[in-house]
């Protein structure tokens, strides 16, 4: 299994970011997928969510009206859209799957830094 998250950068506050992830090696359509993130010196946080069938979505509250997941299935893609961003977002943000209530098949993350 591999996921390849792209679609960082260096923005300033109050700007938009759409992040995306790439999978292969797994049926996708039977995955839930997430997204964390993990700022230096800090753990790894959650940050979004969403079923197999996109039903079904997450959000650490920090992020609720800002951040957007989303999925294509057909394309084994899934994507964070953050708008409003704020410092506190600065983070390497990976994706991964979920299966129940495990994480997994991280991959090696791409780097959002807002700058205040």
């Amino acid at each position: 299994v591999q996921l390849q998250a792209s679609g960082g950068g260096l923005v300033q506050a109050g700007d938009s970011l759409r992040l995306s992830c790439a999978a292969s090696g797994l049926v996708f359509r039977n995955y839930g997928m997430a997204w964390f993130r993990q700022a230096p010196g800090k753990e790894r946080e959650f940050v979004a969510s969403v079923s197999s069938s996109g039903n079904n979505i997450k959000y650490r509250d920090s992020v609720k009206g800002r951040f957007t997941i989303s999925r294509d299935n057909a394309k084994n893609m899934v994507y964070l859209k953050m708008d409003s961003l704020k410092p506190e977002d600065s983070a390497i943000y990976y994706c991964a799957t979920k299966w129940g209530s495990t994480f997994g098949n991280w991959g090696q993350g791409t780097q959002v830094t807002v700058s205040s």
